[in-house]
């Protein structure tokens, strides 16, 4: 299956990472990217680096509002081209032990790595059935092999598995793919952010709990300082994302990365206990 010009493809989460630089490479090879973005600045920085095909439209998947103007803009946009692509990669990574974690900070994590999937593949599904196309999940490494202190966002990740594999069932008669990506940690500012918040944790938590899991938090901000500073680069991961939109048969998962695929694949063999003791190794909790 060939790039082409007359495809359609929309991105959410196309502000920086992952999305930005899928847009940015659809774009270049002819595409017409609708990047969802959430402000202006972000918009124009993305549009001044990409060719006049690229759209950045507005687009928080938490706003239904902002969700439904999208989808509507879209239809008529494209008309009985239909959308041929969906890459679902909007997403935030809470940090902190569960005990220590807000309620409401559960609820913004399902609600913007889960919720928001689905409402914005809801709300263009019907553009994609007329294309005949394809929605493609931007899952993790933790969506196979939750670790300890990332349990919101693993969580929300084995989530996203979950409806990936329901989807491409029930989607399957209308010939639309339905595939996930799965990569270990990336050099995207998500991973930054997910720092900056655990460190915030620690000034906020309160004490009885930092006496409870101080020494944990303290080790995982070290750990998580130096994943992302040998992260893997975004392009592989774009790679995968470009074989998922355009290969004639797409894989239902794309693993990236030697560790990653090694992770996954010997992880179910393994007993919960030891696998946990060598969890516990790497972060350095013992």
């Amino acid at each position: 299956m060939k790039n082409s010009p007359d495809r359609a493809v929309l991105i959410t989460g196309a502000s920086t990472g992952i999305g930005e630089a899928c847009a940015l490479e659809l774009d270049r090879l002819g595409w017409r990217v609708f990047a969802g973005v959430r402000n202006d600045p972000a918009g124009q920085r993305l549009g001044r680096r990409a060719s006049a095909r690229l759209t950045p439209v507005m687009l928080d998947v938490t706003e239904a509002e902002q969700v439904a103007a999208v989808a509507a803009m879209l239809a008529e946009t494209l008309g009985d081209r239909g959308l041929f692509g969906l890459v679902n990669n909007a997403g935030v990574a809470v940090a902190g032990p569960l005990e220590a974690l807000s309620l409401d900070q559960l609820r913004r994590q399902f609600e913007v790595n889960v919720v928001g999937q689905v409402a914005v593949t809801q709300a263009v599904l019907p553009l994609i059935r007329r294309a005949a196309g394809r929605i493609v999940m931007i899952g993790s490494l933790n969506g196979r092999l939750a670790t300890p202190y990332l349990g919101p966002y693993a969580a929300s990740k084995f989530a996203l598995e979950a409806i990936t594999d329901a989807w491409r069932i029930e989607l399957r008669r209308w010939k639309i793919g339905v595939s996930i990506v799965e990569p270990g940690t990336v050099l995207t500012p998500i991973w930054d952010k997910a720092v900056t918040n655990t460190q915030e944790l620690t000034e906020t938590i309160p004490p009885e709990m930092m006496e409870l899991y101080g020494d944990d938090i303290r080790a995982m901000q070290e750990l998580t300082a130096k994943l992302v500073a040998r992260g893997m680069s975004v392009s592989r991961v774009v790679r995968a994302v470009l074989h998922a939109l355009t290969a004639g048969r797409p894989k239902t998962r794309y693993p990236v990365g030697i560790e990653t695929r090694l992770l996954i694949a010997g992880a179910p063999f393994a007993p919960d206990r030891f696998r946990d003791r060598i969890i516990r190794r790497f972060i350095g909790l013992d």
